[in-house]
Parts: C-alpha cells; structure tokens; sequence
C-alpha cells in the first residue's frame, strides 16, 4: 500500500503528509501550526521554507492561499507564525532522537560511536553546532572505513543546536555527538531532522563538518519532497 500524498497550497507541490507541515484552524479562527498533524477539524498544508512562508504573509498569498483552502475569509495569521511552526518542528524532530535514545538505538560519546562506525553498525551522524571539527572529522573517518566507503565524502550532519539543547533532548549531559546504530531509526530521525532543516532553510542551519546533506544516510535530506518514491498520486490539499 502507497502511502498518501498532499499538495502545497502555495506551491502545488505534492509530497508525503510527513515531508510537509499542517496548518489547522482553531474553533476562533486562528491558524495554528499542527505539525504533527493531529489536530482536529479542517487543515491546509505547506512544504515551503521559513523565509518562502514570510514572504507569503507579507504578500498576502499565504491569506489567500487558506481563504481557498478552508472556504472562509474569516482567519486569523499570526505574525509569528513561522517563528511557531520553527520551533514545533524543532520541538518533533528532538522528541524524535529522544525516543530513538530511549528505545537504546544511539550511541553517544566519541569512544562509543567510534567503535559502532568501525564496526558496520552506524547508520547516521549528528554533531551539535558547536563540535568541534577534529571530532567530528575523526568519527566520519571511522564511519568511511567501517562502511567500507574510504575516499568517499561520507560524514555526519551538524545540527543547529548547541550541545545543551541536544542534551536534554537525549535526557543526558554535554552530548556532542549522535550515532544512530539501528537502520529503522536513522531513517526515522532522518526524516524528522530533514522536515525541520528543510523549513529553516540553510541560512539558519550551522554546520561546521557538514552544510547540507550526509549521502545516503539521512533520508530525505537531498532530494525535493514531491519525489519521494512510492508515493500515490491522489492530490488533497484539506483534510
């Protein structure tokens, strides 16, 4: 079974419910981020960046766009919206590695990670935005020749949270770097970390070994979300 796609209602694009982000609207006519998309009622759904969606308020495309969309002309847009779907996305993509580091499926340490890379079983890299590069060039050497992919520019992604924030995420202290060690789980966290990377744009994104995406390893990184395989063509924007 194909999984369901839905169309940008600024651009048309269309792409997986879980590469785009929900507005819903509130019961007052205020238009809230969902991006879990379990909000009750109508919603409309967005695969812009953060700067694309504030020049579409400034535009008043974003206005007309869901005035479309939910059949109604009586909305409320906040001004910091963006702002609000930023940190929602920040928020999910955290609690993401949080649930992966629970359920025992990240290595933290530059010891543990090294010998998971050398050994086959690392599947994905994250570094806090402020690791320092011989760290962090180190494990992706380690990463190259475990995986048997030595010359290659195979390396781990920074995330644009310092180690602080990346620590509570993972209910630990000072974590500078992440393993992913199981395949499930580094496409699971690859997907959330790619919907909130996506939408703040690379401007915003600090990354000192790595400014955009880590091969094949995180999913979704590279590639538009409208060509996500597998994707069945029914074309809804509301639900």
């Amino acid at each position: 079974m194909t999984d369901p796609v839905r169309s940008c209602i600024l651009t048309r694009d269309r792409a997986s419910p879980d590469a785009l982000v929900r507005l819903a609207l509130a019961p007052d006519g205020a238009v809230l981020p969902d991006v879990r998309g379990k909000a009750p009622g109508r919603g409309a759904w967005i695969g812009v960046t953060r700067a694309e969606l504030e020049q579409a308020i400034a535009k008043g495309r974003l206005r007309g766009a869901l005035s479309r969309a939910f059949r109604t002309g009586e909305l409320t847009i906040a001004e910091d919206l963006p702002a609000r779907i930023a940190a929602a996305l920040e928020r999910s993509a955290l609690d993401r590695l949080g649930l992966e580091a629970r359920a025992g499926n990240l290595a933290t340490g530059s010891d543990r990670i090294e010998q998971a890379a050398r050994g086959g079983k690392l599947h994905a890299l994250y570094h806090a935005a402020d690791a320092g590069e011989d760290g962090a060039r180190k494990l992706a050497q380690a990463w190259r020749v475990g995986s048997d992919r030595e010359g290659s520019d195979l390396r781990g992604l920074a995330l644009p949270v310092p180690r602080t924030i990346l620590g509570l995420a993972l209910g630990r202290e000072n974590v500078v770097h992440v393993g992913v060690i199981d395949r499930s789980a580094a496409t699971r966290t690859g997907e959330a970390l790619a919907r909130w990377l996506r939408f703040i744009g690379p401007e915003l994104t600090s990354a000192p070994c790595a400014p955009a995406a880590q091969g094949a390893s995180a999913p979704g990184f590279d590639r538009p979300a409208s060509t996500i395989p597998g994707a069945a063509t029914t074309d809804e924007d509301i639900e």
